[in-house]
Parts: structure tokens; C-alpha cells; sequence
């Protein structure tokens, strides 16, 4: 069988699907705007895609609270607020710190390992200038870190409010929020953080480990109101 045969073979992904990731790409890279209306005709021309699979969606992403239902209204993209922004770097200093307590009593070799692979589709992402795949691949590479936990709940958790920051993510990773700092700074700055992040890890050391996290999350923090505030 030939290697496109094998490919006609490969079972298509569901429309669904498709509609949903395409939804979230165009959320958090901000082609749809925080308390956008998304309505379900213009959704349909745009993607291309039937109203069911859109609707199948839209009920999923209500789910993961990416958008939230307006009375008589339809669906808006879930606003971008000081107050919800807040509440989000209190629960991913709380959670990342407490995947610390857990993961340094723990054999984290393998989930090290996918840090270190996550890390490289950072420095990738930085190369070819692709700002979605660098979000997702420092989401990822956080996510390799909570994983180090082995705990559901604590891995549940850190994805939540992970994948919240994403929107925000891109907003630091894509504009010049502070003209003293270029964006190539910034993007090496992240990596070699992630770097210093995965030594501590291997080394066991709460208290350094913990004071990266806490610069890390800080860096990203100030960048967000800075560019929120001005």
C-alpha cells in the first residue's frame, strides 16, 4: 500500500472537532475579542462547517467556560477582567507551588524529560516566529511540570487555570508591553527560566524552585496589568 493510500485510510477528524479547535485558535489569539458576540450563522460561513458541529462547539467550550451564555442574546467570548486576571495568578501560584511540595518527593525522570522537549518546541516557536505554537508550547511545558505531581486533582488544576492564561499568554507574547525590553529578550528570558525550572527540579531544591516559579508567574503577571493598565 502506498504512503497516500495509508493516508486515505486515516479516519477524518470529527467536524466537531475541527470547530472547536479552530474556535479556541481564533479566542486566544484574540481574533475574536473578550465579550465578542459569536453567533452561530456567522460562525457556520466562517468555518465552513454545518450548524451542528458548531453547536457541538459552542456547548463544549460553554463547558470549559471560554465563552458564557447571554440571555436572548446567544454567546459571548468570556471577558478579559483585573478581577478575574487576579483571581487566576492567585490560583496558579497557589496550585504551581503546591505541585512542588508534591513532585519533590517523587521520581519526575520522565515528566523531566517531556519539560525538556516542551522547552525545545519553545525555543522553536521563538525561531519560526510562531506566537500560538510558543503558548502552546509553554503550555505544555507547564503542564509537564504539574504533571511531575502524579496527583490528578493538582494536574486537573493547574490546567484549568492554565489554559485561562492562554489569551493572556499571547497578549505578553505578542506586543511590546515594556519598550526597554524587546520581545526577543523576553522570549529568552522564558526559556532560560524553564531551564533554571527543570534544574531545581532534577536538584530537589524547594526553596529555589519555588522563588523561580514565583519570578516566573510575577513576569508574566506585570506584563499583563502593565499592558491592561496603560
Amino acid at each position: 500500500m502506498t504512503a497516500f493510500a495509508k493516508i486515505q485510510k486515516l479516519p477524518r477528524q470529527p467536524l466537531a472537532v475541527t470547530a472547536y479547535e479552530t474556535i479556541v485558535r481564533k479566542i486566544i489569539c484574540l481574533e475574536y475579542q473578550p465579550s465578542q458576540y459569536l453567533e452561530e450563522n456567522q460562525l457556520v460561513e466562517e468555518l465552513g462547517i454545518g450548524r451542528t458541529p458548531v453547536r457541538e462547539a459552542l456547548v463544549r467550550l460553554q463547558s470549559e467556560n471560554m465563552i458564557e451564555s447571554q440571555p436572548n442574546k446567544g454567546v459571548i467570548v468570556k471577558p478579559i477582567t483585573l478581577q478575574n486576571t487576579k483571581a487566576m495568578f492567585e490560583s496558579m501560584h497557589i496550585f504551581e507551588f503546591g505541585v512542588v511540595d508534591v513532585a519533590l518527593v517523587k521520581d519526575c525522570t520522565n515528566f523531566i524529560k517531556r519539560m525538556r522537549l516542551s522547552n525545545e518546541a519553545v525555543k522553536n516557536a521563538v525561531l519560526s516566529n510562531d506566537v500560538f505554537g510558543l503558548v502552546e508550547a509553554n503550555h505544555e511545558f507547564h503542564m509537564n511540570f504539574a504533571r511531575c505531581s502524579q496527583n490528578e486533582f493538582l494536574v486537573r488544576a493547574v490546567h484549568d487555570v492554565r489554559k485561562e492564561a492562554k489569551r493572556l499568554s499571547y497578549l505578553s507574547y505578542n506586543n511590546i508591553i515594556d519598550p526597554q525590553r524587546p520581545l526577543e529578550l523576553h522570549y529568552q528570558s522564558v526559556v532560560q527560566e524553564h531551564d533554571r525550572i527543570i534544574e531545581s527540579l532534577i536538584l530537589k531544591d524547594e526553596v529555589g524552585l519555588k522563588q523561580l516559579l514565583q519570578e516566573h508567574i510575577e513576569t508574566f503577571r506585570q506584563r499583563i496589568i502593565t499592558f491592561m493598565t496603560v
